[in-house]
């Protein structure tokens, strides 16, 4: 049985995107409105004593009873902003051309008047100022760490205060066995390892390797291209499924995913050109051969592993996270298709399966999004599908059969040529599902190190599509307090088995590569525990100054 991981609020999302975008003028207003005022709150200092980064924030003396006026503009605009900006990450949806997300960044505009500090937004008594928050690493650090190259940030000197802050956190009854590593990623040293080489089931963390992969053969803008052609012969418009789940027949969309309506708009165009107005409408699903069905069997985490799909194939409004899926994902999506056509005033047949031939003219296309972003969504989602069908697209890049052996061949070939270490790791899947694969920490924190190499710029989407903890994907309902928006991982879970892998920037700015397997959790109750470990685990690391 599997175990689903965490999922987003789906309902609520739709409202709080457009109730963000609605704010975030304001929000910018807000804060080019702080940073003057608090220009003039920075002590004056002697000549020729150097700054420190960022505005030091000095609290003036109130008299009994109020506040100074500035202290009050500056606490509540920074405590709107941080909401407001809360809300923004939640909601936040296609990443921009840097490879952050829009509202993470907005986020971190917010909060430098307040150093990442998270002020509350209620106000005590006349007289009393706001409880100042806890000490916590900021949001910018985690920006800075991930978006100015592993070379910016501070080179971890030791690991001992590490050993001593993590190895108690690791022997929880809850683990059966475990393997640890942490990694400063600014040099590759490792700070902490604990069976870096013993080989785990990863669950999900499986996705960090596909997501390199794929990467590393296809390049961050590589796009998958659904095809519409046309036999004049036979008069035969053929769908062709290439390999996208993204594909979208929804109405409306707010993923940027290709789109099955844009597509018929422009098929039936592309016909009435011609003077066609009545068609055989077939399908075709050749890129991949061999079996469609993956070895876990019949499951609400993953549809049949086809080319050629509609939202994949979920039976309801869901984007993320387990669904009901239909039968046979090709023929659905070419029935959908053929509904369309008809809305443009073309006559079909029912579909069914067909092969394009080299007869055959191309009437029409709709490309997926740049691969970047699908391996973001991929990683924050923990989408199944899309890991599939990633691999899929590695194993075609590199001259391989498009089958589950194909793919996972494919994925640990890209792997050897990254020069990761691949011993004792063995590949079943792309997604984490199949219980039988096995991987080690230490692979996993070194792709993450190779991903923040800066040598590296294809692979930076592994480590920008990471979940952030406490705001988004598999991480939204996990880190409450303590290590919010500081930890980006992912996550890993199967009955019996939890993973953690990411990044973290400490208490003192470096950025540094986890990884965590355990595995023997065979009751809910310690599934719990583990899961809370590992995020103490993380938590620590942000906390530590590893010295």
């Amino acid at each position: 049985m599997v175990v689903p991981e965490l999922r987003p609020w789906r309902a609520a999302r739709p409202h709080v995107a457009r109730f963000a975008d609605a704010v975030r003028p304001r929000l910018a207003r807000t804060a080019a409105a702080v940073r003057p005022r608090l220009a003039r709150l920075r002590p004056s200092r002697p000549a020729g004593v150097a700054t420190t980064a960022g505005p030091r924030i000095t609290r003036s003396v109130a008299r009994p009873g109020t506040w100074s006026g500035t202290w009050r503009f500056t606490v509540v605009a920074a405590a709107a902003g941080t909401v407001l900006a809360a809300g923004a990450v939640t909601a936040a949806g296609p990443w921009d051309s840097t490879g952050q997300r829009t509202a993470e960044q907005d986020r971190a505009v917010a909060l430098e008047a307040t150093r990442g500090a998270d002020h509350g937004g209620t106000r005590g008594n006349a007289g009393t100022p706001p409880r100042g928050p806890r000490t916590a690493p900021s949001a910018p650090s985690v920006l800075t760490g991930l978006g100015g190259g592993a070379t910016t940030v501070k080179s971890a000197p030791g690991g001992k205060a590490l050993s001593g802050t993590l190895a108690p956190l690791l022997k929880t009854p809850a683990f059966g066995d475990r393997s640890a590593s942490v990694v400063d990623v600014s040099t590759g040293r490792s700070l902490y390892a604990d069976g870096p080489a013993d080989a785990f089931t990863p669950a999900s963390t499986t996705k960090i390797a596909t997501a390199a992969a794929a990467l590393a053969a296809l390049g961050p803008d590589h796009r998958l291209t659904t095809r519409a052609t046309y036999e004049p012969d036979t008069k035969e418009v053929i769908l062709v499924g290439g390999g996208d789940p993204t594909l979208t027949a929804r109405k409306k969309d707010t993923t940027g995913s290709a789109s099955l309506r844009d597509l018929a708009g422009r098929t039936a165009a592309a016909l009435a050109e011609r003077g066609v107005r009545e068609v055989t409408l077939s399908y075709d699903t050749t890129l991949y051969p061999g079996s469609e069905r993956h070895p876990i069997g019949v499951n609400p985490n993953i549809a049949l592993v086809t080319p050629l799909m509609a939202d994949e194939a979920r039976t309801d409004d869901s984007v993320s996270g387990p669904a009901d899926r239909v039968p046979d994902p090709a023929a659905d999506a070419a029935q959908k298709f053929g509904a369309l056509l008809k809305e443009h005033g073309v006559k079909v047949t029912p579909p069914g399966p067909s092969k394009s031939t080299t007869r055959a003219g191309t009437l029409a296309t709709v490309s997926s999004p740049p691969l970047a972003t699908l391996v973001e969504r991929m990683l924050t989602h923990s989408d199944n599908d899309l890991a599939e069908a990633l691999a899929r697209q590695t194993a075609i890049a590199t001259g391989r059969r498009a089958d589950f052996a194909g793919a996972t061949a494919a994925v640990r070939t890209q792997l050897q040529k990254l020069g990761v270490p691949l011993k004792g790791t063995a590949f079943k899947d792309a997604s984490g599902l199949d219980r039988r694969n096995r991987l080690t920490t230490g692979l996993l924190t070194t792709l993450l190190v190779k991903s923040g190499d800066p040598a590296r710029p294809e692979l930076r989407p592994v480590l920008t599509g990471l979940p952030v903890a406490g705001f988004t994907g598999t991480l939204t309902g996990r880190y409450a307090d303590g290590a919010a928006g500081v930890v980006r991982a992912k996550t890993g879970t199967l009955t019996g088995v939890n993973a953690l892998a990411g990044t973290v920037v400490d208490r003192e700015g470096r950025l540094l590569a986890f990884a965590f397997l355990a595995t023997g959790t065979t009751d809910p109750t310690a599934a719990q525990a583990a899961q809370a470990a590992l995020d103490k685990a993380a938590t620590a690391l942000a906390a530590c100054g590893c010295r």
